[in-house]
């Protein structure tokens, strides 16, 4: 017998399952089935489709007026980190810019003193209540960043602390090392610290999926960005790249030319960069939640990389500083209302694109896939980003398992 049927689905969200990641115009084509069925038996997606009477299961969930998805990936994070930044509000609120704050001594920097005087245990405690809360926002799948050590020790103990984290919670994960996220206070120079992480390479390669580096003004140029993302691809990693998140660098070009999986950010891009994304399979994994709270007015420009044919996906960028929220629900509402995108683009850049821009296999519901589902208690996919900052996710299923149900109110009898 099947282990969950899921009837009378009111909407059932249908990403396509593609080699690559959906481009353009395709990410507005979603599949949307009324009165839909999903069971699950081991793990599996066993079917998934219009409404049948054919199976039977152990558990039947009702989702009449409902909203079925596959489990949200979250495609960029900062997960694993020491302390927090609540004192930096003040800062931005009189205007003073991150690269300032950076300047002195907080921002990153602030965040790797924390983390380097953190015990494991206690990232492994700190991060592990993140993951819960993203559970139940309805992620199914999270991407890790290190980032926050600038240094061996701490940036593999970040790494190690992630893959705890991963075996011991619900929640699927990939993992990358982000070693030049900064430029720490006592290193000699750019040049020498860089090297100092490419060296580390060997260390890490078998800890991280990809490696990722912060190619901004005051941190990294786009050379020394090529630099370490080709020593990176020479050990086998996959590359990412912080890109123009404040100036056009040219750090999007730079991730299409070295055939990085994913180019993160990307605020500054110039026009050319973009309309290369055209040609090329690099996803753009957009941050609106970053800028929303850093009380910027310019936002990535979805539409134009839509318009020139380009991949992108929604994350959250939670970290400490500058996006601090676990809530991909929030970012989706934001990416409606800030992005202009369409209710079907953004479940396809936060479930099938996100997944492809972590080479993840997830964002799909089909028959044979891995069964990470959410149920929403919503009457359509449009109403989640329509109605913002609250939770909607009913039931969370990972690997055929519910793994969280809002079940209200706890009220004495």
């Amino acid at each position: 017998m099947n282990d969950i049927l899921i009837q009378n689905i009111g909407e059932l969200i249908l990403p396509k399952k593609t080699e690559g990641p959906l481009k353009g115009k395709e990410l507005n084509d979603l599949k949307i089935v009324n009165n839909g069925t999903v069971v699950v038996k081991d793990g599996k997606v066993v079917y998934a489709g219009e409404h049948t009477e054919e199976y039977e299961a152990k558990e039947v969930i009702d989702a009449t007026n409902q909203v079925v998805s596959p489990g949200l990936v979250d495609a960029h994070t900062h997960l694993v980190f020491g302390g927090s930044r609540e004192h930096e509000m003040a800062l931005k609120q009189q205007g003073v810019s991150y690269l300032d704050i950076l300047k002195q001594g907080g921002g990153i920097l602030s965040t790797v003193e924390s983390t380097r005087n953190a015990s494991e245990e206690a990232l492994y405690n700190k991060s592990k209540k993140e993951i819960v809360r993203m559970i139940q926002f309805g992620t199914t799948t999270v991407e890790a960043k290190s980032g926050y050590g600038l240094d061996k020790e701490t940036e593999l103990k970040q790494l190690d602390v992630a893959h705890r984290l991963e075996e011991n919670t619900p929640i699927r994960m990939k993992h990358t090392f982000l070693g030049p996220h900064a430029v720490p206070k006592d290193a000699k120079d750019n040049a020498t610290f860089l090297q100092e992480m490419i060296d580390l390479l060997d260390d890490v390669k078998d800890k991280a999926d990809f490696a990722d580096i912060f190619c901004e003004t005051g941190v990294f140029t786009v050379e020394e960005s090529r630099r370490y993302m080709q020593a990176a691809k020479d050990k086998g990693l996959k590359v990412k790249i912080h890109a123009d998140e404040i100036d056009p660098l040219g750090g999007l070009g730079l991730a299409i030319d070295e055939g990085a999986i994913s180019a993160d950010h990307l605020v500054a891009s110039s026009e050319e960069d973009k309309q290369s994304l055209n040609n090329s399979q690099t996803i753009a994994v957009l941050l609106p939640g970053t800028t929303f709270y850093l009380g910027k007015d310019q936002y990535a420009d979805a539409r134009g990389m839509l318009d020139n044919n380009g991949a992108i996906a929604i994350a959250t960028d939670f970290n400490p500083g500058s996006c601090v929220t676990d809530n991909l629900q929030l970012v989706m509402s934001i990416a409606a209302l800030k992005l202009k995108l369409t209710p079907n683009e953004i479940w396809n850049a936060v479930t099938v694109n996100a997944a492809k821009a972590i080479d993840a296999e997830a964002g799909t519901i089909e028959a044979g896939d891995q069964a990470d589902i959410v149920v929403w208690d919503i009457p359509n996919h449009e109403y989640l980003p329509y109605h913002y900052g609250v939770n909607h996710a009913q039931i969370v299923i990972i690997d055929g398992k519910k793994v969280y149900e809002n079940t209200g109110l706890i009220t004495e009898s």
